[in-house]
């Protein structure tokens, strides 16, 4: 079977990771695939094809910031895309991310209507069913038709105009057209898809994945404890999250708690884009892209925090729980629904007595570092990530039922 996979990222990033090893497992099953990618570092490798064009990204954020609309430019970008996709006539397209300003929506989906070419979608956020938003929060404005958005000046933001519902409207028109099989990674995303525009699609749940061989428990406590000269009668605490200190990933109900057990704690932070003063019980990293490193920092935290507003799925979950350390932190949606206790432990979003209580008493329970990791290879593998999409793509391509 040829399939061809879309995604903003190729190779780096969370679904750039992703899409890479559902190309891998892909030719190793015996198909023939392709990945194309609209925006990161060019990728020297058989196989993987980037289309988007720098320049034209640029362009296209900040006319989405003028306008108002988004997912409507990268024209060449787009033609590009298309092209590739008539010279290697696939039997089926997988479609991941389709936001950050590379793709024009329109000509893109209209293109594969045309060819009479099966499509899945993944989603791996709010993005498809809804205006604009990655993430609509509290905001039911999906349900029926958006407009009058509450996070219009939100990522992807506009700076005068409000099209939602204009934009909700075009993509319920394509998806119609197309009728992707869809595919998304936790029960929450499944309920909010039943309430979406795509309520009437094939929608199967297919956890996400990670490499469980980078991301394995490690020996690496004192290397962490020295490097940033932690006194070893503290426990770690560790969060994870790009941006991690903005109001969607919730750094700051991480520094409360630090300062709140202050005596007993840790704190570390990685995903800092801009430093600032902290408590000296906190250590503020920027980001780390590489998994081996990341890992370290997994297997030396006692405990992994997830404070954000709410989470699709969250791979950093799965990572840390990989590295044999439990996971605490707010109710964000999906989380909750997916890993279990006594591996990790939510409460209610924003209620800080109740996050110090839940964090203070997991930090007293001892479970197998062995024990979280074996829980974690089991249900989060990448393995089991692709198997899940080939499945869902062979009887989609097939008979049209998945």
């Amino acid at each position: 079977m040829k399939i061809l996979i879309v995604n903003v990222n190729g190779k780096n990033s969370s679904t750039g990771n992703i899409v890479y090893s559902e190309y891998k497992y892909l030719i190793n099953k015996g198909h023939s695939a392709l990945v194309c990618y609209g925006r990161g570092p060019l990728i020297e490798e058989d196989g993987i094809c980037k289309f988007g064009i720098d320049a034209e990204t640029i362009v296209h954020a900040g006319l989405a910031r003028l306008t108002g609309y988004n997912g409507c430019f990268s024209p060449v970008s787009t033609y590009r895309l298309i092209e590739i996709i008539k010279r290697f006539k696939p039997d089926v397209i997988h479609v991941h991310e389709i936001h950050a300003y590379f793709l024009n929506i329109r000509p893109f989906f209209e293109y594969i209507y045309s060819a009479g070419i099966k499509v899945v979608m993944t989603l791996h956020c709010e993005y498809d069913y809804t205006g604009k938003c990655g993430h609509a929060n509290e905001c039911t404005g999906f349900v029926t038709g958006c407009g009058n958005c509450p996070d219009i000046r939100n990522y992807p933001k506009s700076l005068f105009f409000d099209h939602t519902a204009e934009m909700w409207a075009e993509k319920k028109r394509l998806f119609s057209k197309i009728n992707p099989a869809v595919i998304v990674p936790s029960e929450w995303m499944q309920e909010r898809v039943k309430k979406s525009f795509l309520s009437d699609m094939k929608v199967k749940i297919v956890h996400n994945g990670i490499n469980t061989s980078i991301f394995n428990i490690r020996d690496s406590s004192r290397l962490i404890r020295q490097r940033h000269n932690i006194d070893s009668e503290k426990k770690i605490l560790l969060g994870v999250a790009p941006k991690i200190m903005s109001e969607h990933k919730g750094g700051n109900w991480m520094l409360r708690l630090a300062k709140e057990l202050k005596e007993t704690v840790h704190l570390i932070m990685i995903g800092v884009s801009e430093r600032f003063a902290a408590e000296d019980n906190v250590t503020l990293i920027g980001r780390i892209s590489d998994g081996e490193s990341l890992s370290e920092y997994y297997s030396a935290a006692d405990l992994f925090l997830i404070c954000s507003k709410k989470e699709s799925f969250s791979l950093t979950c799965a990572e840390a729980l990989a590295c044999g350390t439990p996971v605490a932190g707010f109710r964000a949606g999906a989380p909750e629904g997916i890993f279990s206790e006594p591996y990790a432990v939510f409460t209610e979003y924003g209620n800080m007595e109740s996050l110090t209580e839940t964090v203070s008493d997991r930090l007293k329970e001892q479970i197998s570092p062995e024990k979280i990791r074996e829980y974690a290879v089991s249900n989060f593998s990448n393995e089991s990530m692709c198997r899940g999409y080939e499945e869902v793509i062979r009887s989609f391509a097939v008979s049209g039922d998945c």
